[in-house]
């Protein structure tokens, strides 16, 4: 695997999985946590904000870390 791709992965997946733990953090005062955890709202957003942050995000700071570099 290519460095690009396991930036992309590590900061795009770490970027997903915070914004999802976030809003299920803020949403908590209607639901608890853990009931949240079983819903299918919960999963589809894990995986929007996932292949959000990989792909776009991860694409866009690769690519101004690339030009920080100068490589």
């Amino acid at each position: 695997m290519s460095e690009r791709w396991k930036y992309q992965i590590t900061t795009g997946g770490s970027w997903g999985l915070f914004m999802t733990l976030l809003m299920a953090f803020f949403e908590s005062e209607k639901t608890s946590f853990l009931a949240q955890l079983f819903t299918w709202q919960f999963y589809f957003r894990l995986i929007a904000f996932l292949i959000t942050g990989i792909f776009i995000l991860g694409y866009f700071t690769w690519k101004a870390k690339t030009k920080e570099t100068g490589s």
